[in-house]
């Protein structure tokens, strides 16, 4: 048996209000990049449904850069860390790791033959640090500002100049190598969010929260021009990014607009105009090959469209956040994926690209069609709020044919029927944990903190408690009848997979171990022969139900995150969620 990381549905970029969101450019001009939580993602420019991600801070990552040459990136965290790793392999080894400072790193830039970085952010005694890459070796210092650093850039061609900006309203110029202070810029009336050099070396843009873009000569610091006369935006300016050929610029703004700059005569050439709604505000941009991208407070990724500026060319949106759950519907012989995450948003992917982001309130109209594809306990939320009921805090949801749905709450198990709640089980002498129906609509299975399976047979609008239950070694965790009905797989936290048949009035048929921490999602391949659990020790296991000796172990599935749910495609196909928001597909051959 073997496995293999087929597709990852990436993560959107990890956004924070009034805060700028630094996109990496690629030297290359394939990818480009983001952060979200502790992953790096790099994304294909013209495909960005390909895309890789980096897994190996152990904080929150907050930025990162490529090197000129290409060969690597440079990317820095909440600690103060920064990690410079390869970009050529697949397994993206670490070439050197440093500490500059201890605080949030904001900004990294690098001189243009690849040997020296700049690192700024919100250090303790200092706010920046130059030094070269492969000895960590100082070779200067930033200096000329009383508060954090939040963007620095190094002049792509000599001589090389340095320049940053922060929250004491200030930019400092400076020239080197080795880096010293000449002097700072004063025209900024609020904090300095980015500033940017143009390819060619010969200008620099400054960018602040006042609305303001000045352009200055890239060689000598002296103040060209403000961009639009007095104000550049109506609102605080997050970013910009110079076209290649240097003649032109765009900025993103929190006024829910990006703007494209002619550079030479200060005026704006298109508005683009991204919505009304406060997720609209836009907090980053990047100018690279023919694409202008912008990304909104909501993390959508903008495509901007020069002939048609109030319609993005695409927008590829996705989940930010932690995701939950993931199941598959089938229809037409076609997949399609859907996974719920923890700030409430649904998506529905397919192989090929992502088609949208759906929030739950803009779901219950589609509710009986969401029931159908089963979702776990984030859609019990929808359901509920469908039938008017008022439960207490939905744990799982499992559905069977004939419009029947099981809600297993913290107190009680409600059984509905077409939406509507026609049975309750309360007042229960254990705390209900999972539950599962079975495929063809006959029995509920409830798993409690007892470790125990009680076993309930449908009868009309009621459940009928059979006076038995099934043992498991600990608190149930997740349950699931397989496809044909014959078999139950129960997990429990004391990492025991456990397969019950029904044929056998309820017999054990087999334990299945390998887990290290509690399993905490269980599900079966449609050939009925195969079964996959996914445990908090960030590992998947494909078990052969025939034979408890075969099995394939998929560790670090999503690294540094446990998987907290599966789901099969086909025999061959299983896809996975994380608290990393991304959604991976993986072929399996037996």
């Amino acid at each position: 048996m073997s496995y293999e990381s087929k597709h990852v549905f990436a993560s959107l970029p990890q956004m924070e209000r009034g805060v700028a969101k630094v996109l990496g450019r690629d030297p290359k001009g394939n990818n480009f990049l983001y952060t979200n939580g502790k992953t790096v993602v790099i994304r294909n420019i013209d495909n960005p449904s390909i895309a890789d991600i980096y897994t190996e801070h152990a904080q929150q990552v907050t930025v990162a850069s490529y090197a000129p040459s290409g060969f690597y990136i440079a990317s820095g965290d909440v600690s103060g860390k920064v990690r410079i790793w390869d970009t050529t392999q697949k397994e993206h080894l670490l070439k050197y790791e440093y500490q500059p400072f201890s605080g949030k790193i904001r900004d990294i830039a690098w001189t243009e033959d690849s040997k020296r970085m700049a690192v700024v952010g919100e250090g303790r005694e200092k706010f920046g640090a130059v030094f070269l890459w492969d000895s960590g070796s100082s070779v200067g210092e930033l200096g000329g500002h009383s508060k954090a650093i939040n963007s620095v850039d190094l002049k792509p061609t000599r001589p090389y100049r340095l320049i940053s900006g922060s929250d004491d309203m200030t930019v400092a110029f400076s020239e080197g190598p080795p880096f010293k202070f000449k002097f700072t810029l004063k025209d900024h009336t609020r904090f300095v969010n980015c500033v940017r050099f143009s390819p060619d070396g010969n200008r620099f843009a400054t960018a602040g929260a006042d609305g303001l873009i000045i352009i200055c000569d890239g060689k000598t610091g002296e103040k060209v021009c403000v961009l639009g006369g007095e104000k550049a935006h109506n609102g605080g300016v997050y970013a910009v990014s110079w076209s290649p050929d240097s003649s032109q610029l765009i900025s993103a703004s929190g006024d829910k607009t990006v703007k494209l700059w002619d550079a030479s005569t200060g005026t704006a050439v298109t508005t683009f105009n991204m919505g009304n709604d406060v997720m609209d505000q836009q907090l980053g941009c990047l100018w690279q090959k023919d694409h202008l991208i912008s990304i909104s407070l909501s993390g959508n990724i903008n495509y901007l469209d020069r002939n048609n500026p109030d319609k993005p060319l695409r927008v590829i949106k996705g989940h930010s956040k932690s995701v939950h759950c993931v199941t598959v519907h089938k229809s037409d012989g076609r997949a399609t994926i859907y996974s719920a995450s923890h700030d409430g948003h649904i998506n529905i992917l397919s192989f090929t690209h992502l088609q949208g982001l759906l929030i739950i309130r803009q779901m219950l109209d589609q509710c009986c069609y969401v029931v159908t594809v089963s979702m776990c306990f984030l859609l019990a939320l929808l359901i509920v709020s469908e039938a008017t009921l008022v439960l207490v805090h939905p744990k799982c949801v499992s559905i069977a044919p004939g419009g029947l749905t099981l809600v297993v709450c913290i107190d009680l198990v409600v059984l509905l029927k077409d939406k509507k709640k026609v049975f309750t089980l309360d007042s229960l002498d254990y705390e209900p944990e999972t539950g599962a129906m079975h495929p063809g609509g006959t029995t509920a299975a409830v798993g409690g903190a007892d470790g125990k399976v009680r076993l309930y047979s449908i009868q009309g609008n009621s459940l009928k408690d059979e006076g038995r239950a099934l043992e498991a070694t600990g608190r149930v965790t997740a349950m699931a009848f397989s496809n044909d009905g014959a078999h139950l797989a129960v997990t429990d936290e004391k990492k025991v997979l456990r397969i019950f048949t029904l044929a056998d009035n309820y017999a054990i048929k087999d334990d299945f171990y390998g887990h290290h921490a509690k399993i905490v999602s269980v599900a079966w391949s449609p050939d009925n022969e195969h079964l996959a659990t996914s445990g908090m020790d960030m590992m998947v296991y494909i078990w052969t139900i025939s034979d408890s000796d075969k099995r394939l172990k998929i560790p670090d599935a999503h690294r540094l995150h446990h998987v907290t749910s599966l789901a099969w495609v086909d025999d061959h196909t299983l896809v996975t969620s994380s608290y990393d928001a991304c959604v991976k597909q993986w072929t399996i051959q037996y």
